[in-house]
């Protein structure tokens, strides 16, 4: 795992390309996400000493994620950077290194940051 920092330090509201792929000895299990994909940053970017940042996962939207608490579509546009309509997960929001952030993409709007905030707020039941 490279320990090289991103050329920018990824801020909240910015979506990042990300490597979820598990280091050696530590694989993902289940359901939990893998692979390169992008990423919602929420964390406070006045908070913290460790180079690390709470990010949302982005997978692909599916018609059944329509309805559940803990989905937020996000359609592509020139802002955002993303391809295809999106769904942003907020049941497996965690915190990463910042050196497994790619590149940056793009960012969310100040209402999709609420509606991501507001589902993990509903996920934690808060």
């Amino acid at each position: 795992m490279s320990t090289k920092l991103p050329s920018m330090i990824p801020k909240r509201s910015e979506i990042w390309l990300v490597n979820f792929d598990p280091v050696v000895g530590d694989p993902t299990v289940g359901a939990e996400i893998q692979k390169k994909r992008p990423a919602v940053v929420v964390s406070s970017d006045y908070v913290g000493i460790l180079p690390l940042k709470i990010i949302v996962p982005i997978t692909d939207w599916s018609d059944k994620f329509t309805g559940t608490i803990w989905h937020v579509k996000i359609n592509p546009d020139k802002v955002n950077g993303l391809t295809k309509p999106s769904a942003v997960d907020a049941l497996q929001v965690r915190s990463m290194d910042t050196s497994r952030f790619i590149h940056k993409m793009g960012c969310v709007s100040a209402n999709e940051l609420e509606e991501i905030i507001a589902a993990i707020a509903a996920v934690i039941e808060y």
